[in-house]
């Protein structure tokens, strides 16, 4: 096993722990599109036909030929029949001609030989097609051929791919497949990710606490992690400080799950059986001991038998945090999710933040937007990784890299949204 508290950056740390996680991944099933919000896909989906199928208006106005309109203005206004109006959700029964246009409302289907749709506001009925007997329009200005119209395939060609996989689905996502026609998609698993918080002081919220006794926090903001990104929560209660009892427990959580998370028990001290118990469950198992980061340094990472598990401390600022840049990335491997941009918000920070030049320090910090100077200023929240308030009222984390001593007061950061 590595030599306790040799200490690893976090990038550098989640890299290695990464690279005995090469093949893991959860399999596939097939839900309902209606219900994949948030999934990831597990195939590429193409385009059964076109979208639109059909050539349609994006406007309220009216179809015309293009060239019937050339050279219209508000002083020589163009002069067309209408034939009709074109009923929604059908296609129109009739087709233009020259000197012909059409009412036709937006989503509407164009009318054979119409090729563009003038804007309602830039026509009036004609004066003198009253007098005539018949129903004339009178056209304000010309459009182009195409113009206020969505063309057969504008949005997506027939075969094309829509869907790539690895991708999480977002609202957009649901709708155009659902606008396809796509009613059921193959997406990956969920992973199960087992939880299992350790201490003889750690009780059920349920209970009432007696002295020296705290309410079990840790189990349930991870549960809330888990399945924000994407996961699985399988909770396994709370296990006492006893090797034994932490080894039974680990070792059914990971033959039930496909990663196991420990908090507490993660400490330099002699009551430490955290790192034990993860190494008895298969190889190569512990790989890192200890990050070079604050807070959540003694932060554990190991694979066994080709499944993860992580040691998280038992502070619970220190082990959200690191379930922020441990656990989520790791749900996310485990879907074979293609990597995307993580919110952040440019700040100015308002007090300056000392660090120690090698580590990494990642403070919570409150958003308060200074209108008067149209900008965000981060206020980072004092308090020791035991005091959860101190997460639950930030909006976002800042990071101090490792290669600076701290940052000044009204210096531009990144603050990363949670």
């Amino acid at each position: 096993m590595p030599e306790f508290l040799q200490l690893l950056a976090p990038d550098e740390a989640r890299a290695l722990w990464f690279s005995h996680l090469a093949e893991s991944r959860v399999g596939a099933e097939w839900i309902e599109t209606a219900h994949a919000l948030g999934r990831v896909a597990a195939e590429d989906v193409s385009a059964p036909h076109p979208l639109p199928h059909f050539p349609r208006s994006a406007v309220d106005g009216y179809a015309v030929r293009a060239q019937d309109t050339f050279g219209a203005s508000d002083s020589q206004p163009a002069y067309l029949t209408l034939v009709g109006e074109v009923p929604m959700g059908e296609a129109p029964a009739f087709a233009l001609h020259a000197g012909q246009c059409a009412l036709i409302h937006t989503g509407g289907m164009l009318p054979e030989g119409a090729d563009a749709v003038v804007m309602l506001e830039y026509t009036q009925p004609a004066a003198s097609s009253v007098e005539a007997g018949r129903a004339e329009v009178e056209f304000l200005r010309p459009v182009a051929e195409g113009e206020n119209v969505i063309r057969v395939g504008e949005d997506v060609a027939a075969g094309a791919v829509v869907l790539r996989r690895g991708t999480r689905l977002r609202p957009a996502e649901v709708g155009g497949l659902m606008a396809l026609g796509i009613t059921r998609l193959h997406v990956a698993r969920k992973p199960r990710i087992g939880l299992i918080s350790s201490g003889d002081e750690v009780i059920p919220p349920e209970q009432e606490p007696q002295a020296g006794q705290v309410r079990d926090v840790n189990a349930y903001a991870l549960s809330a992690l888990v399945e924000a990104a994407g996961g699985q929560a399988m909770r396994y209660g709370i296990v006492s400080d006893s090797m034994e009892a932490l080894r039974r427990a680990s070792q059914r959580a990971w033959d039930e799950c496909d990663a196991l998370v420990i908090t507490a028990g993660s400490s330099a001290s002699t009551r430490d059986i955290t790192a034990a118990a993860i190494h008895s469950l298969g190889a190569p198992g512990v790989l890192v001991h200890g990050l070079h980061t604050r807070p959540g340094k003694p932060t554990i990472l190991g694979v066994c038998t080709g499944k993860a598990v992580i040691g998280l401390p038992g502070n619970p600022v220190s082990a959200l945090v690191n379930g922020y840049l441990f656990v989520a990335p790791l749900i996310e491997k485990l879907m074979d999710e293609t990597p995307r941009p993580r919110p952040v918000l440019i700040a100015r920070l308002s007090v300056n933040l000392a660090s120690q030049a090698g580590r990494e320090d990642w403070w919570p910090v409150r958003l308060r937007w200074v209108g008067g100077e149209g900008e965000w200023l981060a206020e980072p929240i004092f308090g020791k990784s035991n005091l959860i308030f101190t997460l639950a009222a930030a909006d976002g984390l800042l990071r101090i890299p490792p290669d600076a001593t701290g940052l000044s007061a009204g210096e531009r950061v990144e603050v990363r949204l949670i």
